[in-house]
């Protein structure tokens, strides 16, 4: 005890009191007092705010087009579902006319019904030149006759028994429920939602890997400080939690940065279809992805895709310390 007493005195008359110098050379920047053991700021850092916020676009561009085409879909489901179409093929030894005319007076009797509308043989033809063209005379032609119903809503209509009676009045004629077109609809939508949803799951693990390298990264720069501070008596999880805290900031900063370019990018969006919308391509548009509003709903996937990210950078990055930390027990 004398010789550490004594070796103290020298120490203390050779160096300035408070001077953070010893035998061992200075202090590393870490170790001094009110410092953070994680830089707050270097250009490692940048670059994984700059992969999050990439990261982030990404997904909640994803997340965006998955709701916008799950709205289009119900919006296509429900308009579809409630109509229903009769098609009075033409007869040579029956008038057209009287069997257009029959049919439409069935369906009108039926009590899930709201309305009828028949299609002349103009407007037929009119549906068919796109497919056929306009030069052609459609005059020798067979055109079948349109007849399109609006089913009542809140009702179930009874389509077997409007067939039956369709058939029994008018032979040659068949009613088409649409339930084929909200089959293929409906797997349309599902497929391009789960390609969304899997991209979102892509992103958060590239994300995982992400952060898990950084995290090695930045305790391989810091190792000697780091087993200085575990060998004398330092607690794991105050180590964690030091490295936990500035990645969640980190993941914070990327995820809002992130999900901020993907808003703008859908809110830009959502304004060029409503300024192309009278144009056959905004037409176009608009049947495909309805009002390109993603909602509420899409708009707090957004969110919780960026806050996601965050929480994933933070929980990676302690598991990757205490992993490290536990290596030097």
């Amino acid at each position: 005890m004398t010789f550490f007493a004594e070796s103290g005195q020298a120490d203390d008359s050779s160096h300035p009191a408070g001077s953070p110098d010893t035998e061992l050379g200075p202090l590393p920047e870490a170790l001094k007092r009110n410092q953070s053991l994680v830089p707050s700021d270097s250009s490692a850092g940048r670059a994984l705010v700059t992969v999050i916020a990439i990261l982030t676009f990404l997904a909640a561009l994803a997340a965006g087009a998955a709701q916008l085409v799950a709205s289009a879909s119900s919006e296509w489901n429900a308009s579809i579902a409630r109509e229903a179409t009769i098609q009075v093929r033409p007869n040579p030894q029956r008038d057209i006319e009287a069997d257009v005319a029959a049919a439409a007076d069935i369906a009108r009797a039926d009590v899930a019904v709201a309305s009828v509308s028949v299609y002349s043989r103009a407007e037929a033809e009119r549906l068919l030149s796109p497919w056929l063209g306009t030069t052609l005379d459609f005059v020798e032609l067979p055109i079948p006759r349109l007849i399109v119903l609006t089913v009542k809503p809140g009702i179930q209509p009874d389509f077997a028994t409007l067939r039956s009676r369709l058939a029994a009045a008018v032979p040659g004629t068949t009613l088409d429920d649409h339930r084929a077109w909200i089959a293929r609809l409906s797997a349309m939508a599902g497929t391009v939602v789960f390609g969304a949803l899997a991209i979102v799951g892509l992103v958060l693990i590239a994300a995982a890997l992400a952060i898990a390298s950084a995290t090695r990264g930045a305790v391989a720069s810091n190792r000697e400080i780091l087993e200085v501070l575990h060998f004398v008596g330092a607690d794991d999880r105050f180590i964690a939690r030091e490295y936990q805290r500035r990645f969640l900031h980190l993941g914070l900063k990327g995820g809002l940065i992130g999900g901020g370019a993907a808003l703008l990018c859908l809110i830009l969006g959502g304004m060029m279809a409503r300024y192309w919308r009278a144009s056959p391509g905004g037409d176009q548009l608009e049947a495909l992805f309805g009002m390109f509003d993603i909602g509420i709903w899409g708009y707090a996937s957004v969110a919780a895709i960026a806050l996601i990210i965050a929480l994933v950078t933070a929980a990676v990055s302690r598991v990757t310390v205490r992993r490290h930390l536990t290596g030097l027990q």
